[in-house]
C-alpha cells in the first residue's frame, strides 16, 4: 500500500472559530489511509485551538506570513521560510490565510512543495490587488467557493476547482427548541425568534435586519431578534447603539461570540441573512446552510455566494439593501413556510454536506499529487 500523502494546512491563529473550524471539518475527516494531514500557525492562543489540540492532528508553530518589503530581506525572509517548508517534508501545502500575503507561496515555490488557496470571498481589489494576483500566479491550484468566484476572478485559468463549503448535517439537525436559553431570554410560547449568525462587519448588513426588524414590530409585538456573532469591534456597538434608540429595542439581543450556536438555531423561526452587494460580500455562508440544515426558514440577500445556495428557493432572496424587502419576504416566512422546512434539509444534505467538501478536497490533492 502507498504511503498516504502529508498535506500541511496554514492559517495564521484559531481567534475565532470560522476559518479554523472549516479547516479542523476536513483535516479530521480526511481519508488517513490516502492523506495525513498537519497544521501550522503562528502561536497557540485563540478559543478554538483546544479543538485543534483534541483532534490530535501534529501542530507546527511557525509565521508563514512575512514582510516582503525591503525586497531583499523579504527574499531572505522567504529562503529560510522555505527550508522550514522542506524539514516538515510536506507534499502539499493548502492555505486557509485569508490575506493577499505571498511570502507563503513563493517559499512552498522554492521549496518545490505544490501549494493551494483557498478563496473565500468576493473581493481583492484595491492595495491588495497586486498581492493577490502574485498569489494566484503562483499557487498550484486554487480552490473557489462559489460560481460568480470563478467567472469574476479565475476566467480563464485552468487550475480551478469549484468546492463550496459543506456542513455536518448530523451536528445541524432539527431538535426541541432549547429551554435553557427560552428561560434566560424570557421567550413566550406566542413569540417568533428571527436569528442572524454573522461577525458584525459593515458588509453583513446588520442595519438594513434592524431596521426591517422596527418596522415589521409596528404590527408585531410578539417578535424577537437575536443576534449572535463577534460584536467587539466600531462597527458591533455602532449597531449596538442604533438598537438603543430604537422603540423595539427590548426584544432585540446582540449576544456575542457563542459556543453554543445550535441552541440558537434551535429557537430561531426564520434566519436572516443581510449581506450587501459591496466589497468582499459572500463566498460560501456556512451560517445560512447550518440554519437550512436545521430546516430553518431563511431569508438572505440576492448576492453572489448566496444565490447559489439558494437556487432551488428564489422567493426566499431579497434585494440587498432593500428593508421594505427584507421585512416582506421575514413576514412571507414566519406565517407561510413549515412546508418547506424538510427540502432545505434536504438541499444541503445533498449539495453542501461536510462529505461533499471533504471528497471534493481529497479529489483536488489526487489530481495535484
Amino acid at each position: 500500500m502507498p504511503e498516504s500523502r502529508k498535506i500541511l494546512y496554514t492559517i495564521p491563529n484559531f481567534d475565532t472559530a470560522g476559518s479554523g473550524k472549516a479547516l479542523i471539518n476536513i483535516a479530521n475527516r480526511l481519508d488517513r489511509s490516502r492523506f495525513e494531514p498537519h497544521i501550522c500557525c503562528s502561536h497557540d492562543r485563540g478559543i478554538f485551538f483546544k479543538e485543534v489540540i483534541a483532534s490530535g492532528i501534529p501542530v507546527h508553530l511557525y509565521q508563514t506570513t512575512l514582510d516582503m518589503i525591503p525586497r531583499m530581506k523579504g527574499l531572505l525572509s522567504g529562503n529560510k521560510l522555505a527550508l522550514f517548508f522542506r524539514s516538515l517534508k510536506m507534499d502539499l501545502i493548502h492555505s486557509f490565510h485569508y490575506g493577499p500575503d505571498y511570502s507563503e507561496p513563493l517559499a512552498a515555490r522554492l521549496a518545490g512543495i505544490p501549494w493551494v488557496y483557498t478563496k473565500k470571498n468576493m473581493s481583492w481589489g484595491g492595495k491588495s490587488k497586486n498581492g493577490w494576483k502574485l498569489r494566484t500566479f503562483l499557487a498550484s491550484h486554487i480552490l473557489a467557493q462559489n460560481k460568480d468566484m470563478i467567472n469574476n476572478f479565475f476566467p480563464d485559468k485552468k487550475n480551478v476547482s469549484l468546492v463550496p463549503r459543506g456542513v455536518d448535517t448530523d451536528e445541524f439537525s432539527p431538535k426541541p427548541k432549547d429551554r435553557k436559553l427560552l428561560e434566560k431570554y424570557q421567550i413566550r410560547k406566542d413569540e417568533k425568534v428571527i436569528l442572524a449568525v454573522a461577525n458584525l462587519v459593515p458588509v453583513k448588513g446588520i442595519e438594513i435586519l434592524l431596521d426591517a426588524f422596527e418596522a415589521l414590530s409596528e404590527k408585531h409585538n410578539s417578535i424577537r431578534l437575536f443576534i449572535v456573532g463577534d460584536k467587539e469591534n466600531d462597527y458591533g456597538r455602532q449597531m449596538e447603539a442604533k438598537t438603543i434608540q430604537s422603540p423595539c429595542s427590548s426584544r432585540i439581543c446582540f449576544t456575542g461570540k457563542v459556543q453554543n450556536i445550535s441552541d440558537y438555531y434551535s429557537i430561531a423561526d426564520v434566519f436572516v441573512l443581510p449581506t450587501l452587494d459591496e466589497g468582499r460580500r459572500e463566498g460560501c455562508p456556512v451560517s445560512l446552510l447550518e440554519a437550512m440544515s436545521f430546516e430553518i426558514p431563511s431569508v438572505a440577500s440576492n448576492v453572489a455566494g448566496i444565490k447559489e445556495i439558494l437556487y432551488d428557493f428564489k422567493d426566499m432572496l431579497f434585494h440587498p439593501g432593500d428593508k421594505n424587502d427584507l421585512k416582506n419576504k421575514i413576514l412571507f416566512e414566519l406565517n407561510n413556510r413549515s412546508q418547506v422546512k424538510r427540502k432545505l434539509r434536504e438541499h444541503v444534505m445533498r449539495n453542501f454536506s461536510i462529505g461533499n467538501e471533504v471528497k471534493a478536497h481529497e479529489n483536488t490533492y489526487e489530481r495535484i499529487l
